[in-house]
């Protein structure tokens, strides 16, 4: 179909495609005008995303999440939300509402949950592109209505948002009240165990009493070395076959003396052999003489010898009682070891348990504190106000689109009926219908021929 061709049936059906576009713009007009006057109040509230929590001072990640301000449209949207609008405004409450539920669902379900159902059908919130704010709209027939429900629904969110953050803080400070209860008893049972231990064993100061007796233990090691030299001294001395060749026997000033005496009487009795002969009374008592002092030698060196004998049981059971303290004293240093080994193993348990302690209250009295806490990061920016002029219904733009539609369906009309009952209005409208070439038209204004030619 060309141009002309449909200016053509326009202009032979415009009667009908000018009904159908009045039929529309006035049936248009009257409903508008009878349809009843809805007003639409808007309140804003901004999310603050960069500040940090109020309680931690931790800046949240989850705030700055590209999905955040999407959950926030969400919450609001939710069910939570407009039931807490129901409760705010004391919908439930009304007798008129409840018979208008019961006229209307018999009285099946949940009043709260049709009246929930019903705000959220008018409630439409959009979140700004670029910024953090919310605006949320409700439009009603009564413009105080309206304004009051959208202020409840951003007081409904607040009030939500906080109970959102609250009641995982209130379940986590009850269990870490639990735990915090758990370590603190812990760490009595570890503080218990060891005063009890101490107790058990006398024990103050475990390191002092160490340094005691390894300090006493190295003492005894130091004599029984001693000790055991002298013991291998005396026995070397016993063992010796020629008892005037012994250190102590001949470092004696008595033996030496004793010696000296015999060495100056026996060349005295030397010279009076010579002199007087072996029967000389002189001689006689100078062999006495020297008998007498070779028996006192002897019994000095046997003396000795004695003494060096005595000498070497006593260093013999020295060594023995030293050895057996020694042992005695190893054992005690041991034992002192393994008790401080348990002591710091205890002392070590009341310290875990302690850090756990402290570190689970900390926890606890954080969870506490954000437990109770009511502030939030949403502020209501502008409250909703009463609106002065509807919303709805648009009158003028709903004109325009009547216009608009009637247009298009009017020239949709018009053209149905040429297709149903085609004309020949055209040239081109007589060469589709037979297919023949056209020799020639009259023209219906000055009745003057036009040839044609192919």
């Amino acid at each position: 179909m060309t141009l002309q061709q449909f200016l053509f049936i326009l202009r032979a059906r415009y009667k009908v495609a000018l009904l159908t576009l009045l039929v529309i713009v006035t049936s248009t007009v009257i409903v508008s005008l009878m349809l009843p006057k809805q007003y639409t109040s808007s309140a804003a509230v901004v999310v603050d995303v960069k500040s940090p929590d109020q309680v931690s001072g931790l800046m949240l990640q989850g705030m700055v999440a590209p999905g955040y301000m999407a959950t926030q449209v969400d919450i609001i949207n939710s069910d939570r939300v407009a039931k807490a609008v129901v409760k705010l405004l004391h919908m439930d409450e009304s007798a008129v509402v409840r018979q208008q539920w019961t006229d209307s669902t018999q009285g099946k379900g949940q009043l709260i949950d049709w009246l929930a159902n019903s705000l959220q059908k008018k409630l439409d919130v959009k979140p700004s592109k670029e910024s953090n704010v919310i605006n949320i709209n409700y439009t009603g027939t009564n413009p105080e209505f309206s304004a009051a429900v959208a202020n409840a629904f951003a007081q409904a969110y607040i009030n939500v948002n906080v109970d959102l953050r609250v009641s995982p803080a209130k379940e986590y400070a009850a269990f870490f009240e639990e735990q915090t209860k758990a370590a603190r008893d812990r760490l009595e049972i570890a503080q218990k165990t060891l005063s009890e231990f101490q107790q058990k064993n006398g024990i103050t100061t475990t390191d002092e009493r160490l340094d005691y007796e390894t300090t006493k233990l190295n003492e005894t090691s130091s004599l029984l070395t001693a000790v055991q030299g002298q013991t291998t001294d005396s026995q070397s001395k016993r063992q010796n076959a020629k008892a005037d060749t012994v250190s102590e026997v001949m470092q004696s000033p008595l033996i030496n003396g004793l010696k000296a005496d015999i060495a100056r009487l026996e060349a005295k009795l030397t010279e009076s052999n010579v002199n007087l002969g072996k029967n000389h009374p002189q001689t006689l008592r100078t062999e006495a003489e020297v008998a007498t002092l070779k028996a006192k030698l002897g019994a000095e060196t046997n003396k000795i010898t004695t003494s060096i004998e005595t000498t070497y049981q006593v260093s013999k059971q020295r060594e023995q009682q030293l050895q057996s303290a020694l042992g005695g004293q190893k054992a005690r240093v041991l034992a002192l070891n393994k008790l401080r080994d348990e002591l710091n193993v205890m002392h070590r348990d009341i310290e875990s348990a302690q850090h756990t302690f402290e570190s689970v209250s900390q926890r606890a009295s954080q969870t506490t504190i954000e437990s109770k806490t009511t502030q939030t990061n949403i502020t209501v920016l502008n409250p909703a106000s009463v609106p002065a002029d509807p919303s709805k219904p648009r009158v003028l733009l709903n004109i325009l689109a009547s216009v608009f539609l009637g247009t298009l369906m009017g020239v949709g009309l018009a053209l149905m009926l040429e297709l149903a009952n085609r004309r020949v209005r055209s040239i081109d409208d007589l060469l589709e219908a037979l297919d023949l070439p056209v020799l020639g038209s009259i023209c219906s204004a000055g009745g003057m021929f036009k040839r044609i030619t192919n």
